[in-house]
């Protein structure tokens, strides 16, 4: 792998992306976002439901970036703007995560934390790659759509962080991805058995349940993620997406898997 060396996090992406900061994980931080943030971070711990704290979430969502006030907006690009938030673009990914939406997701990724996607409607070989630049124009045409999408996703991601810690969350958990092959991974190596060491995705889709992961695949990655890279966890904003709540985006890099066949 060839993560880049710039980032918007506290740890580097050489580290983040290996399965021994999987096996010991450490927390990620987003430059300034709970320090902007502060009163929601603050209040978050006093609320005693996990409904009230997503109802917050989603107000404070609305306030910070103005999301509520696209019908106010005179201009077409000005509605598009507001209204293409970043639930637009989490109901994009689990539609296609091949998709701009998901591109952008990726770019995300990418800025952030500093690991590269290594699959978008095809195999990326490197950022020099014409795969690469497919993914660059689904990017840009993505970000385009609306306004501070990163600085929301940014919020985001943070906010799960702070959830899973008020739930109690367990540091790392296993999670399943149902796959067909192993064409949007790559393998590293083989191990005994069923075990072998992947490069994933720098964004992919799991589920905590078996049983659903095989409705993807005939084959079922059985994966221990920290929960510092989850991303998103779709049951935390409930009837915010209408669908997929079972849906778990994971941050992605090297990881050491045992595939299931049933």
């Amino acid at each position: 792998m060839q993560p880049l060396t710039m980032n918007l996090c506290n740890l580097p992406p050489w580290v983040v992306s290996t399965p021994e900061f999987n096996g010991n994980p450490k927390s990620i931080e987003i430059q300034g976002v709970r320090r902007s943030h502060r009163q929601l971070f603050e209040r978050l711990p006093t609320l005693p439901f996990a409904e009230a704290r997503a109802k917050a979430f989603l107000d404070h969502m609305d306030v910070a970036f103005q999301l509520h006030q696209w019908e106010q907006e005179t201009s077409v690009l000005g509605r598009k703007s507001l209204k293409n938030s970043y639930l637009r673009f989490l109901r994009g990914w689990m539609f296609d995560s091949n998709s701009v939406e998901g591109a952008v997701l990726k770019g995300w990724v990418e800025s952030r934390i500093g690991i590269p996607p290594t699959f978008h409607k095809g195999p990326i070989e490197g950022v020099h790659s014409e795969g690469y630049e497919m993914y660059l124009v689904d990017r840009m045409r993505g970000t385009a759509r609306t306004s501070a999408i990163q600085a929301q996703f940014d919020l985001l991601y943070e906010f799960v962080q702070e959830e899973l810690r008020l739930l109690g969350e367990p540091p790392v958990s296993t999670l399943f991805r149902g796959v067909h092959d192993f064409s949007e991974h790559r393998v590293l190596e083989k191990g005994e058995r069923n075990r072998m060491r992947l490069r994933l995705n720098n964004l992919n889709s799991f589920t905590p349940d078996f049983e659903r992961a095989f409705e993807f695949g005939n084959r079922v990655l059985e994966v221990r993620v920290p929960a510092c890279k989850i991303f998103f966890r779709a049951d935390l904003l409930p009837g915010a997406l209408l669908k997929g709540e079972e849906e778990v985006m994971v941050i992605g890099g090297d990881f050491d898997v045992v595939v299931r066949t049933g």
